[in-house]
């Protein structure tokens, strides 16, 4: 990672963006900030479920009900962005199928530009579909495989290819369209229909014959339904997750959620755990078409991310400049946004990288197991420090928290709670897995262990802020390991602070440490 120079204004708000998704369940603005110091980061939200997509007139209008509420609504996010001094040059307001294929949609877009003066556009299913490929492929490691984008009015899928897209379809089977055909009523769901939205689904998918090839592998899920789906099985399955981001909703959970959802009349179904109150009445329907999508992909299952079609068309703003709008290496970015986030001085961490990073090299030579998986050794040292924005004291802690908080796009949820209990344990601790276990395999606790024996000793040896130790060298002392160190200048502190290390060396490596410094 290369080296960026900390300044005082680091957390420093240079801009601000705000997004307004017209969408055919919810209506959503976001706003996001951009920092001086090159970071991004959503900093608030409104939204209301407005269904514009429900109660169609046999033509498939728009309801003037529906209408009535979606212009209120948006007259409140006009009120929203004039008062937050955000202007219609920094507003992106997009409608998608529910304006896009209704007969009154045109029209419903010119009465909303009037009474609000937000400049709305209705997004094409192409450009739809690539804005959702622009979030997905930005806030997850996706090579090869399919982004799923559902909705209230239609599901996108995008082929990929070496992070390209490759092929798109747009189908009319969002959330709110599927309830309102197939399981309208106030009771329990009938098996039947049930069976009908599915065969109905295949039916439609099978018009793209790539999807059962192209998603098979990776298949990742954008869009609210699929977020709270997410949620709910986290919350079934007992998890200490806050965030969805990463999570694989595989196909038992989805079955399961499916059942539970069709014992309960829709208005019993967001008392089940993670269920939101304005998605319960249409919930069931995505969870069919994301559960047939699964069955028509063969994929194993389907990796969430918190991003959206929002997200999309942020970054594809940001990264106007570049031949495609994608970042070179996700997991790299998502580390140095959320430290840039914190103002972290990155010299100091990234030195700190560097050390860690030698001792590791090191270990294999001196006959001592090395953790495994540096990027997450890596990823904890950038990141150590990130609790100092909220305080000194327990600020290890403090980064424990917000890099749990973040979601971390790139790694999963296992790789997040190692990452950050990496960072919990820099200063002092006996390092232990307590409750992200249920997201750890078997080997994690030792790799716990060894990672965060390594930060410390690399932190210690960084004691002064000041990068004089530029090697760390390891070498067999009899039966303990001797620590070598060459520094540009007086390393008197670095040495003592690293001898204090010694104790929780010796427990994640068996060998006695000594440090020897010239």
């Amino acid at each position: 990672m290369s080296a960026t120079v900390h300044h005082p204004n680091a957390r420093a708000v240079a801009r601000r963006m705000a997004v307004i998704d017209l969408g055919s369940n919810s209506f959503r603005l976001v706003v996001f900030s951009v920092g001086e110091a090159g970071w991004w980061k959503r900093t608030d939200e409104l939204s209301e479920s407005v269904r514009l997509g429900g109660d169609l007139g046999p033509g498939g209008e728009l309801s003037p009900a529906r209408m009535a509420h979606a212009l209120e609504t948006l007259r409140v996010f006009a009120a929203f962005c004039a008062t937050n001094g955000i202007h219609s040059d920094q507003i992106e307001a997009v409608a998608t199928s529910a304006v896009r294929d209704a007969p009154n949609g045109d029209e419903f877009v010119q009465r909303a530009r009037r009474a609000t003066g937000l400049p709305i556009r209705v997004l094409s299913q192409r450009d739809e579909a690539w804005f959702s490929y622009v979030a997905a492929v930005n806030q997850t490691t996706l090579r090869d495989g399919i982004v799923l984008d559902i909705g209230g009015g239609s599901l996108e899928l995008v082929a990929v290819q070496e992070r390209r897209a490759r092929e798109c379809a747009s189908w009319p089977l969002g959330a709110v369209r599927m309830t309102d055909r197939f399981l309208a009523g106030d009771g329990p769901a009938d098996p039947a229909a049930i069976t009908a939205l599915r065969e109905h689904t295949l039916a439609r998918l099978a018009e793209a014959p790539w999807v059962g090839d192209a998603g098979r592998d990776h298949l990742v899920g954008i869009g609210g339904a699929a977020r709270n789906l997410a949620t709910a099985a986290i919350r079934a399955a007992g998890l200490p997750l806050d965030s969805v981001q990463g999570f694989v909703l595989e196909p038992a959970a989805l079955d399961a959620l499916i059942d539970e959802l069709a014992a309960r009349p829709p208005s019993e179904r967001e008392r089940i755990s993670g269920i939101k109150r304005g998605r319960a009445e249409v919930i069931l329907a995505g969870a069919v078409v994301l559960r047939t999508v699964l069955e028509a992909t063969g994929a194993p299952g389907i990796e969430v991310v918190e991003a959206g079609l929002r997200e999309g068309l942020f970054l594809a703003g940001e990264l106007a400049d570049e031949e495609l709008p994608l970042l070179e290496d996700v997991r790299h970015a998502s580390v140095e946004n959320l430290a840039r986030q914190h103002g972290v001085d990155l010299v100091h961490a990234e030195h700190i990288a560097e050390l860690a990073d030698q001792l590791a090299g090191e270990l294999p030579a001196v006959g001592l197991p090395a953790p495994g998986e540096p990027e997450l050794l890596e990823a904890a040292a950038i990141l150590h420090d990130v609790g100092m924005a909220v305080d000194y004291d327990d600020h290890h802690k403090h980064s424990s928290y917000l890099i749990l908080g973040s979601g971390l796009p790139g790694f999963t949820p296992r790789e997040v709670a190692l990452v950050a209990l990496m960072a919990r344990y820099h200063r002092k601790g006996t390092p232990q897995l307590g409750a992200a276990a249920a997201l750890c395999r078997d080997g994690d606790e030792q790799l716990l262990l060894r990672g965060a024996a390594l930060l410390r000793l690399a932190e210690q040896l960084e004691r002064n802020r000041d990068q004089a130790v530029h090697t760390a060298r390891l070498r067999r002392d009899g039966d303990g390991v001797a620590l070598e160190l060459d520094a540009d200048r007086d390393a008197v502190v670095a040495a003592w602070a690293a001898r204090r290390q010694g104790d929780l060396f010796e427990r994640a490596f068996g060998a006695p440490l000594t440090v020897v410094h010239r």
